[in-house]
């Protein structure tokens, strides 16, 4: 086992790769930029050590610091958690040189996974389905005649992407031209690569992906899926497992489809297999690979009791998994709401300050991973996510209860969190009845509430007011003429009711 840890990366990831670190008896090293000083992983590590300015490019994307700091360090591993650099095959590289493990997969398994198109092709080769799209290298007037076979609706890709960002939605000919553009210059702007591509648009599909571990020694198996189609501009908000689209029959199958994806191109550590999910017909197709750990990874940990994070440590010292296919088998229901620092209701803007007060939900069944605490400050420089609230529950029914208990304790103060919008969708009755799909939130306006509507919430509240008081009036006085009997409230009762209804408005 690795003696020594460095974790690149910052934030709730940083903090949770850390925990694992110190069970395992792993000493471990953090690095900081400017702006993350007095961040919670930088408190958390045994070492610390600043690489840079606040911006990313400036501190958590320099191959040639982290690596400077983990040499001086005497660090024999590196985690990199999700996003900056853990599915940067350059970086894997500079790690193998540099004789420090990578814990994550080989160079090769990024690159070829890493790159959608060239994805596509090797999972094509072991028969796992795809949605019809384009191949590689393609211009764009070829991308347009393409789109003539394929047919509309259909979706703009970046080959390199991730995200959401070089994607774009084309519903007529008219449009393709130019939303080949903006795809282009977006794709090229985050990941210095402008190639796209064209699939077919599924209406109406459900995002599932399939979480996979493998080994060094040939095994390689799924843990089952998450459910992730609550979705704004193609970003993850809530995520469970299992799906209640996805029967046993049909999770065997796409288990065994994620799997040969994954050996397909000789995949060592955890990764995870995305579908598209028609649930019209009950068909499938393979969406992308992503070669890392998933932000939604708590609730596949909390439903088959396997600590993916101790795993992908394990895994990269070379050791076999402990688990065989036959040995999985999900219990109960977990939900994971991503809390971030934006406003939901104007147009999920951006929020920063210092957290002023902080208290967190706990109790039976309820997890939280965050990276905040009082006196903390949240910058705009880095992802909007502070924390991620995870709750179990023995169905989805008392899942969906747990989670709308912790999000009521859930309390943060200094600056907005979707904490509001999180229980707008859990009061939903389409979430609630499970016939979501991709498409939830565009059809509906939860989080986003217009100046009309206010006026009528408020309208609503006055007459409310006014309705309970003469309710409450008139209840007064038929208690005192009736003195208490036949089992009517006290006053002292009554008046703990009307509090409570008056805290409801």
């Amino acid at each position: 086992m690795f003696r020594k840890v460095l974790v690149a990366n910052r934030g709730e990831i940083a903090v949770r790769v850390l925990r694992a670190c110190e069970e395992r008896g792993i000493s471990t090293v953090a690095v900081f930029s400017e702006a993350d000083r007095t961040a919670l992983h930088v408190r958390y590590a045994d070492e610390a050590y600043c690489i840079g300015p606040a911006p990313s490019r400036d501190s958590y994307l320099r191959i040639d610091r982290i690596i400077d700091v983990a040499r001086r360090a005497g660090a024999d591993a590196i985690h990199p958690g999700y996003g900056f650099l853990s599915e940067n095959a350059e970086f894997a590289a500079a790690c193998a040189d540099s004789g420090i493990t990578f814990i994550g997969p080989s160079p090769e398994a990024i690159e070829k996974m890493g790159d959608k198109i060239t994805a596509r092709e090797t999972v094509k080769r072991r028969g796992v389905p795809l949605v019809p799209g384009t191949e590689k290298g393609l211009n764009d007037d070829e991308l347009i005649a393409a789109a003539q076979e394929i047919g509309y609706p259909l979706m703009i890709k970046a080959a390199a992407g991730g995200g959401g960002k070089g994607m774009r939605a084309v519903y007529d000919a008219g449009a393709l031209e130019n939303a080949i553009g903006a795809a282009r210059r977006e794709a090229q702007a985050a990941f210095g690569n402008d190639e796209v591509y064209l699939e077919k648009l599924i209406s109406s599909a459900r995002h599932i992906e399939f979480q996979v571990l493998a080994d060094s020694h040939g095994t390689t198996i799924s843990l089952g899926e998450r459910e992730c189609s609550i979705q704004r501009r193609h970003q993850k908000l809530i995520e469970e497992a299992p799906s209640v689209a996805i029967d046993e029959h049909l999770r065997a199958e796409m288990g065994q489809v994620a799997v040969a994806a994954a050996e397909a191109v000789g995949y060592v550590n955890a990764g995870t297999i995305e579908f598209l999910f028609d649930s019209k017909d009950n068909k499938y197709y393979f969406l992308e690979m992503n070669t890392r750990l998933q932000v939604e990874h708590p609730v596949t940990e909390w439903v088959t009791g396997i600590d993916i994070v101790k795993e992908q440590i394990t895994i990269a010292a070379g050791r076999r998994l402990r688990y065989r296919q036959e040995d999985i088998a999900p219990k109960g229901w977990a939900i994971e709401c991503r809390i971030t620092a934006e406003d939901p209701f104007n147009n999920f803007m951006p929020s920063t300050g210092i957290i002023t007060y902080l208290k967190e939900p706990t109790g039976p069944g309820v997890r939280v991973e965050s990276m905040l605490y009082e006196g903390c400050e949240v910058s705009l420089y880095y992802d909007p996510m502070v924390a991620k609230l995870v709750v179990w529950g023995e169905n989805r029914a008392e899942a969906i209860l747990r989670m709308r208990r912790a999000l009521n304790e859930y309390r943060i103060a200094g600056i907005k969190t979707s904490i509001p919008f999180h229980q707008e969708i859990m009061d939903s009755t389409e979430f609630i009845w499970g016939t979501f799909d991709t498409g939830f939130l565009s059809r509906r306006r939860l989080g986003a509430r217009s100046p009309r509507s206010e006026e009528h919430e408020q309208l609503a509240a006055v007459v409310s007011a006014l309705i309970a008081h003469e309710e409450g009036r008139q209840a007064v006085a038929h208690i005192g003429q009736t003195g208490n009997r036949n089992g009517e409230a006290s006053r002292w009762k009554l008046a703990a009711r009307m509090r409570a209804q008056r805290g409801r408005w």
